[in-house]
């Protein structure tokens, strides 16, 4: 190098990283000023204490005796166990090594074997939690937690399913996938991908709003389809013609996998009395991700999988895991038919790059039934 002259890295952005969510990086300081469902109500019984990991960070999340739900740090302040492992004693949970209970604030309560108790000096981390929609959510950020977000669209009359997987894959891959109607007479020939589906993919459009990033395709010979990301990380489609609404979430375990919490309002089956009713039984031990391993490695074809009834999990599955469990972006060709796949990693990378230099990011919301231009 000559004299005088400045050696340029070649390094991305730290903005530029919205795939990596761990405790201190740019993109999960970010995640963590949401709200973020990360347990089915359902799978979380009365007088239970499960261990959860989000955003490649663990906590414990267990649901007092009154029925109650509740969010504490991963281990005990004693000697560092998993509290997960303890018992719930009414609104309080005990840790199973030496017996020091915790009440839903975090705050010591008890230390049995301590002569002198210092309970006063100990503290553990808790959390909000709120539970909605069939889904347990917490928030995981520093300071007080933001209005909580509804979604009154989801609140009527009908049969509410409430499902959740998880996708051995960066949750970008997700995010990216549900705003990409390109893929879907392809990775869903067969199953999906209808006659219009292709047309509909050619004609696309997006626009930011005040919710996020609004998909519009079709439009010439077919109709208009509209798919929403909610900023960070929700996929929003109303049924417009159809009597169905789909919302999902996708959640970082870690860097390397993620949960997808999804819900599907039919609202031509309410209750009885014109009731919303929740269908959400404990989730099956799926077997998805080992017959989308086997296809990948070259175990098994697609036709081996074909009439499986989570073929369409696993077509998902293998066109995100595909891409490389967290994919080497500096590699991609990207055409028109991208455009809105280009339009959120920008807003990503301005909301991110708003946060690295101490500037207000852009308050995110979206009001029920809001009206989508066509």
């Amino acid at each position: 190098m000559a004299t005088g002259e400045t050696e340029v890295s070649s390094s991305p952005s730290e903005w530029e990283d919205y795939v990596h969510t761990g405790p201190g990086t740019l993109a999960g300081r970010y995640l963590r000023r949401f709200w973020h469902p990360v347990y089915r109500s359902v799978d979380l019984p009365a007088g239970r204490a499960k261990p959860l990991r989000i955003m490649s960070e663990d906590f414990t999340l267990y649901r007092g005796e009154s029925g109650d739900v509740h969010a504490v740090a991963f281990r005990c302040a004693h000697r560092g166990t998993q509290l997960s492992t303890g018992w719930v004693e009414g609104e309080n949970l005990r840790c199973f090594y030496h017996g020091w209970a915790y009440g839903p604030d975090g705050q010591c309560v008890e230390q049995p074997a301590e002569p002198e108790p210092f309970c006063n000096r100990i503290r553990i981390r808790s959390y909000p939690v709120q539970e909605y929609l069939g889904f347990i959510f917490a928030y995981l950020g520093e300071g007080a937690a933001p209005e909580f977000p509804r979604y009154p669209d989801f609140e009527l009359p009908g049969t509410l399913r409430v499902t959740s997987y998880v996708r051995e894959c960066n949750y970008f891959n997700n995010i990216e996938n549900g705003i990409d109607p390109a893929h879907v007479p392809f990775t869903h020939r067969g199953t999906l991908g209808g006659s219009d589906s292709l047309e509909s993919a050619i004609n696309i459009r997006c626009q930011e709003n005040e919710f996020g990033v609004i998909v519009f395709r079709g439009g010439k010979n077919t109709p208009v389809y509209v798919e929403e990301h909610g900023m960070p990380n929700a996929l929003l489609r109303l049924g417009v013609r159809q009597p169905h609404h789909n919302l999902a979430w996708r959640v970082p375990i870690d860097d390397e996998s993620h949960a997808s919490f999804n819900l599907e309002l039919n609202l031509t089956r309410p209750g009885p009395n014109g009731e919303q009713v929740v269908v959400s039984e404990p989730a099956p031990v799926s077997t998805t991700a080992e017959a989308s391993r086997s296809v990948l490695s070259g175990e098994l074809s697609m036709a081996d999988v074909a009439e499986r009834k989570d073929i369409v999990n696993i077509q998902d599955t293998l066109a995100q895991r595909g891409q490389g469990i967290i994919p080497d972006r500096k590699y991609e060709h990207l055409g028109r038919s991208d455009v809105a796949v280009v339009e959120i990693r920008k807003v990503f990378m301005r909301e991110l790059r708003a946060l690295a230099e101490d500037r207000p990011v852009k308050q995110w919301s979206r009001p029920a039934g809001a009206a989508v231009e066509r």
